[in-house]
């Protein structure tokens, strides 16, 4: 059902159209678009789109999915001009993209994609996204969806940056920015300092599982729209934790962590000190272009490994990443997880042995905390509300306090 001669059929009114160059190259497309829609849809051109939303069949329509591939990334601005024209008729769009640069991506979903499925579809990812643009837009209710308890010295606030990066996975990143982030919000009941959680692992941050927290779509706008940014946007996108930490999750779909660019986070982290005394940034593991923003912006940025060879090989692999492009491999700040116990002194030696053969300086080394630590992560809890007298909360909380005095002393001799 892809001719143009059953867009003028009187059966039945159209639901949807698929716009795309030759629709016959997205043949799943077409099968998926009659598993959900029957023979209640239409295909046209890109020549042809926009002369049919003036036509009177077009009224019906909910949606078009516009389905793009490499060859039609030299016509972005038709599509945005397509992308327009229906956004004016009211008309909700389904980006459908196969092997397109994340930069041409990112200035269609700008235009106003609603959604994005890429090709070859994943099983039942159309019929989702249908489903998603046929959902209204929740309401958020602040008394289910808690506010962030953002500063309100409209900005004049100059926030430490703290980055919090595993070297291979498990390594218990996500633990420690959600872990220190909580002590830092909690570490006085007088003047608790404003801590802000940033969650910058687009495709697996966790933050939100940790803290039990929702994931606003207004994360994915603001992230792909940092030019319009400002502090009701910026507050928008946070969601508070017991009114006591502002939390920005990771978006609710699965992005590219290319999506955004250097400018994006730095305008995103500017922000967020502008605001708060502490900032905590979730890194992902893999390093991106933006990476080196962060590892500029951070005043500590921690390298998460363990004591073993994968770590070990990985951690020798990105100082000499970071060496070869010149960035300042210096303010990594390597920290040792489940670290052997005191009275472990063959453990001892393999940390020192260790710390020697990659000639990196291990400067914090967090003990094992056992189930409790999956167990409360599970609960969407912090340590210090579900295992207070675990050993790694107990170190964790000697960081912060640290980190707290040392935040002080700049502004006591100001």
């Amino acid at each position: 059902m892809t001719s143009n001669e059953h867009l003028t059929t009187e059966l039945s009114p159209l639901q949807a159209c698929t716009i795309s160059r030759d629709v016959q190259n997205f043949d799943l497309l077409i099968e998926d678009m009659e598993t959900a829609l029957g023979e209640n849809w239409g295909d046209l051109g890109f020549a042809e789109a926009k002369a049919f939303f003036h036509q009177p069949e077009a009224e019906s329509l909910e949606f078009v999915a516009i389905a793009i591939d490499e060859s039609d990334e030299e016509k972005l601005v038709m599509l945005g001009d397509i992308i327009d024209a229906a956004k004016d008729k009211g008309i909700k769009i389904i980006l459908i993209a196969e092997d397109v640069s994340p930069a041409s991506l990112h200035q269609l979903l700008r235009q106003g994609a609603d959604e994005f499925v890429p090709y070859p579809l994943p099983e039942g990812e159309l019929q989702a996204a249908i489903e998603r643009i046929r959902t209204p837009e929740p309401v958020y209710d602040p008394v289910a969806v808690p506010m962030a308890p953002i500063a309100k010295s409209g900005g004049n606030r100059n926030g430490v940056v703290i980055a919090s990066h595993g070297l291979a996975g498990g390594t218990g990143s996500t633990t420690l920015a959600v872990n220190l982030a909580w002590e830092l919000a909690t570490i006085s009941k007088e003047e608790a300092p404003q801590v802000c959680l940033i969650d910058l692992d687009l495709q697996f941050g966790a933050v939100s599982t940790y803290l039990d927290l929702p994931r606003r779509e207004a994360v994915y706008e603001m992230l792909t729209d940092t030019e319009s940014m400002d502090d009701e946007v910026f507050k928008q996108a946070l969601v508070g934790y017991e009114d006591k930490l502002s939390v920005l999750t990771a978006p609710t779909e699965m992005l590219p962590l290319d999506l955004i660019s250097s400018e994006d986070v730095t305008a995103v982290i500017d922000m967020a000190k502008s605001h708060f005394d502490y900032v905590i940034i979730d890194m992902p593991s893999t390093l991106v272009q933006w990476t080196e923003s962060i590892l500029s912006t951070a005043h500590i940025y921690f390298a998460m490994l363990e004591l073993d060879m994968r770590s070990a090989q990985n951690t020798l692999r990105l100082k000499r990443a970071l060496q070869a492009e010149d960035l300042p491999v210096e303010k990594l700040r390597y920290v040792l997880n489940r670290a052997p116990k005191f009275t472990d002194l063959n453990g001892k030696s393999r940390v020192k042995r260790l710390s020697e053969s990659l000639d990196i300086g291990i400067e914090l080394q967090l003990p094992d905390g056992g189930k409790p630590v999956v167990q409360a992560a599970d609960h969407g809890l912090p340590l210090a509300t579900a295992a207070a007298k675990n050993p790694l909360r107990k170190e964790i909380a000697k960081l912060a306090a640290s980190l707290h005095e040392l935040g002080q002393e700049p502004a006591e001799a100001a």
